[in-house]
């Protein structure tokens, strides 16, 4: 069973991935996709330990305005059978940006892996900086293939 990679934001422990160079991703990964195991697999090679900081339920609302098809828990036991994820951190509804450099700054991470067209690109980097870190552009962005794109075929199909 692969539950021991899914881990509380609250209980995330730096001791937990201390196994090398450590690789963070985040997001949703809501509807998972082949764009998203592309990125995914790509991060894994920057380093030992990739870590996904997985977004909740309430993000998906209040960002996406949408509700999520899957709960947090199901995307994190999704992501948590894929051989190239080490540990996939829960996170609470983070209100700003403050939240998230915490969060950096708890996971402390030798890399922050973005796709080339990251909304948030200029936000990454300057985390990474902050820690001592960097970011790495891993992928580009698959057209077609987002989460969006998917349920609105799906919703062309009723």
């Amino acid at each position: 069973m692969t539950g021991n990679k899914i881990l509380a934001y609250q209980a995330y422990n730096l001791s937990q991935d201390n196994k090398g160079v450590k690789v963070l991703v985040g997001g949703c990964f809501d509807i998972f996709h082949i764009g998203h195991l592309r990125f995914l697999i790509a991060a894994k090679k920057k380093g030992d330990w990739l870590i996904i900081a997985l977004e909740s339920d309430d993000f998906i609302r209040v960002k996406k305005k949408r509700n999520p098809f899957h709960t947090q828990q199901e995307r994190a036991e999704i992501l948590s059978y894929l051989d190239c994820v080490d540990s996939v951190v829960m996170l609470p509804y983070f209100t700003d940006d403050n939240d998230y450099m915490k969060m950096v700054n708890k996971i402390k991470p030798e890399i922050i892996a973005v796709t080339e067209n990251d909304k948030l690109l200029s936000k990454k980097i300057s985390q990474a900086k902050q820690i001592g870190g960097r970011l790495e552009i891993v992928t580009s962005f698959i057209n077609n293939k987002s989460s969006i794109d998917l349920l609105k075929a799906i919703k062309k199909l009723d």
